[in-house]
């Protein structure tokens, strides 16, 4: 869940996921096949030849992230860290700045469990576009035709209007309807000073909705882009609807269990992180506060996806490899034309400072800050995290980027050399 838009303005060079286990059997494997085809050389020969095992540094990508992780660490964030994954590398790359954990000093694991905010729209879309392809719906529907019975569709005098909102426009993000995490009221209680008498506060999505629908809508429905989790809280809302089962089921059939992302839940209600995991912390006045722990119910289908690294890296590298869409649906989901290229159907690029476009999405929920990007292909990819929600500088937020892809196309990034 994030209170702004998603796509930061591209900036100078500066961000996992049980997928290293994973990825250590692979390279246990490759030494295996290699002491094969040695084994079986000398079979052939009759003389005893050794098959050679690179460095294991030649195994994983080149470290180009870390001066910008430490950036972000001295720039106000407790801690920071990144998974690199790239075509021609059996093991990723797995660097960290800071500290997980500000009392016990702990650093970053690459197995830790993190919130991921708003990278959870990204699967309820690829959800949502499976439907299209399925012929369960449209993108030219409107939104109040698949609502279930018990969800309003309008608010007080027909202000906002689901009838006259499309699942395009939800997708988007043209719809025009209120923000509901920028209701006054419940901001302070989500994020500001309230945030500790109301943190384990339970909220259903026909109740967000009400609250999203109580206000006018800020523009007419396609006329403009305006970033609103009120979008995807519907859309959930629809996956629900037509699929009969709540959109986190849907994403586990369709998504997790057939990627392998075992390490990726939606808790509902539920206020713990899995084990490992480090914690949270966000700015409230002028205090330092320790987030981990709250229901995120208050994000839902807009936001409440807790995840690792390495599992964004394996989701992102599937759906851009077109292994969820078909190619009419992959072309819909980076489809920015109606946004004048802010934003496609739940998915956008960024084009950094050396000309270089990656496609991603990034999120934030109160701690917690990521993003994910990719090549077109989904070929190299990058995931990072920060352990706090608010960046001390916008043009952070693709530093992670520029110094992964940038450097990766040897081209310079401005940023000076690589920090150990």
């Amino acid at each position: 869940m994030t209170m702004r838009s998603p796509r930061p303005a591209a900036a100078g060079a500066l961000p996992p996921a049980p997928s290293p286990a994973g990825h250590r059997g692979i390279t246990v494997r490759t030494g295996a096949l290699a002491a094969l085809a040695a084994l079986a050389l000398t079979a052939c020969t009759g003389q005893t030849r050794y098959a050679p095992i690179p460095p294991l540094e030649l195994e994983r990508p080149p470290a180009t992230t870390g001066h910008a992780l430490h950036r972000l660490v001295g720039d106000g964030a407790p801690g920071a860290a990144s998974l690199i994954t790239r075509d021609g590398f059996p093991a990723p790359r797995f660097s960290t700045a800071g500290v997980a954990d500000l009392r016990s000093g702990r650093k970053m694991g690459p197995l830790d469990h993190f919130r991921a905010g708003s990278l959870t729209k990204t699967l309820v879309a690829t959800v949502i576009l499976q439907l299209v392809a399925e012929g369960k719906l449209t993108l030219h529907d409107t939104a109040a035709a698949h609502l279930p019975p018990d969800v309003p569709a309008t608010g007080e005098g027909d202000r906002s209007d689901l009838r006259k909102v499309t699942i395009r426009q939800l997708l988007d993000h043209t719809s025009g309807l209120f923000n509901y995490t920028a209701d006054s009221r419940l901001s302070k209680q989500l994020y500001g000073k309230g945030f500790g008498a109301h943190r384990y506060d339970s909220h259903t999505p026909a109740e967000l909705l009400r609250i999203a629908l109580s206000h006018p809508p800020v523009a007419a429905p396609g006329t403009r882009y305006a970033y609103s989790n009120t979008n995807y809280l519907v859309l959930g809302l629809v996956i629900k609807a037509v699929t009969g089962h709540p959109y986190a089921t849907e994403i586990r059939r369709r998504i997790l269990f057939p990627a392998g992302l075992d390490h990726t839940t939606f808790p509902g209600t539920d206020p713990a992180l899995p084990e490992p995991h480090g914690r949270a912390y966000s700015r409230i006045g002028d205090r330092r506060v320790d987030t981990t722990s709250l229901d995120p119910s208050r994000a839902g289908a807009a936001g409440e996806m807790v995840t690792t690294l390495g599992d964004l890296n394996r989701f992102f590298s599937a759906l851009l490899g077109g292994k969820f869409l078909a190619p009419r649906q992959m072309a819909q989901i980076r489809n920015e034309k109606g946004t004048g290229g802010t934003y496609g159907l739940g998915l956008y690029a960024t084009e950094l400072p050396c000309g270089v476009t990656v496609w991603g999405h990034s999120g934030d929920i109160n701690g917690s800050f990521a993003q994910t990007a990719g090549t077109a292909d989904g070929h190299h990819l990058v995931s990072y995290r920060v352990n706090t929600d608010a960046l001390p500088d916008p043009a952070h937020a693709t530093a992670v980027l520029t110094a992964e892809f940038c450097a990766s196309q040897g081209l310079s990034d401005g940023s000076g050399p690589e920090r150990p």
